[in-house]
């Protein structure tokens, strides 16, 4: 009977092991197939402005400065509209390369700074002003890889039970022999 007790418990603690091992990489419904390759790129220095009439998002990439503008109250695309941008060293009237997307081509690289933009847009009836900040400092260094709490406990707790069942195994053999002799 203990012989029988002995077996169940060690096959309880090892069914337990295990059970404990892979809810450490259990995680809901997720895709759990090969990781995404990490970001190496950072984002683009933007530029973010919204009135009554229209939103506008201004990314500088390389040598351009491209506008998206559209409608703030149907997020539709503008197009057809002329598009001024002057400030932080810019100053032109941006050319439209798509509908709601405008292009403005830069001179020289911008330098390092805060740069305040003041963007003028005409489109049919509707004309407005808008102010930005175009932020083209470094970007801030990425965040350091965190472990959480909860990811220690499931460690632990898989490395205590498997601890438990190799002592139960090796008590269970060290009976086994004592008995054999």
């Amino acid at each position: 009977m203990r012989r029988v007790f002995a077996v169940a418990l060690s096959t309880a603690a090892l069914a337990a092991t295990f059970a404990a091992g892979s809810a450490a990489y259990a995680h809901g419904d997720e895709d759990h197939g090969a990781a995404p390759p990490p970001v190496t790129q950072s984002m683009a220095p933007r530029a973010v402005a919204a009135t009554e009439e229209f939103e506008v998002v201004a990314v500088l990439e390389d040598k351009h400065l491209v506008v998206y503008v559209d409608r703030r109250a149907s997020n539709e695309p503008v197009a057809g509209a002329k598009v001024e941008i002057e400030g932080g060293g810019l100053q032109g009237v941006a050319a439209e390369s798509a509908p709601g997307t405008y292009l403005l081509n830069l001179a020289a690289a911008l330098p390092p700074a805060k740069h305040g933009l003041t963007i003028s847009i005409e489109a049919g009836d509707a004309a407005d002003l808008l102010t930005a900040t175009l932020d083209t400092s470094s970007a801030a260094p990425a965040a350091a890889h965190a472990h959480y709490w909860s990811e220690w406990i499931v460690w632990g707790l898989a490395a205590l039970l498997l601890l438990v069942s190799g002592a139960l195994l090796a008590a269970r053999r060290r009976k086994h022999k004592t008995k054999g002799l």
